[in-house]
């Protein structure tokens, strides 16, 4: 029998290069001259996994959106990882943003790409473990056409591939 290939489809996000690119923007907030008095504040919740910008005005909280999206850039993170939720009005007139760090692919996130293989019609066989998915095939020219396919689509999240053996 020919020896069975396989790769793991997961979605994970490296927590210290998301703190990294907190503190470069806490840091740009705090100097930066348009951003310096305004009273604006970020937050990262390891534990949560969350990030919660507190500003004056929806503005401003686009503002330091786009500073903490362009370390998140250059630190080597999707800024698809980071799923902000709507701009919500905190006291004082200010406007608070939460983004919440994905980690792991979800089950609904996971049958849809499943199904998505399914209908390339290849021989490979997709298992989904918890939180990411393996796919297993005799040929690895055919895992290769998977994983071409599968970076080419967009599920909200990013993938990664790995253990491809």
């Amino acid at each position: 029998m020919a020896k069975e290939s396989s790769f793991d489809v997961v979605s994970q996000v490296d927590m210290q290069e998301v703190d990294n690119a907190y503190q470069q923007t806490a840091r740009e907030i705090s100097q930066r001259y348009d951003l310096k008095d305004s009273g604006s504040t970020i937050d990262l919740s390891k534990g949560d996994r969350t990030i919660t910008i507190v500003a004056p005005a929806d503005f401003v909280s686009k503002q330091i959106t786009d500073v903490l999206n362009s370390k998140l850039i250059k630190r080597g993170i999707d800024i698809k990882a980071v799923r902000w939720d709507a701009p919500q009005a905190a006291s004082g007139g200010s406007v608070r943003v939460v983004g919440r760090i994905i980690d792991g692919i979800d089950q609904e996130t996971a049958k849809k790409i499943n199904r998505d293989v399914k209908a390339l019609k290849l021989k490979c066989k997709i298992t989904i473990e918890s939180d990411k998915l393996r796919v297993t095939s005799a040929s690895k020219d055919t895992l290769q056409e998977v994983i071409g396919f599968l970076r080419d689509q967009d599920y909200g999240q990013p993938l990664q591939f790995t253990n491809y053996r």
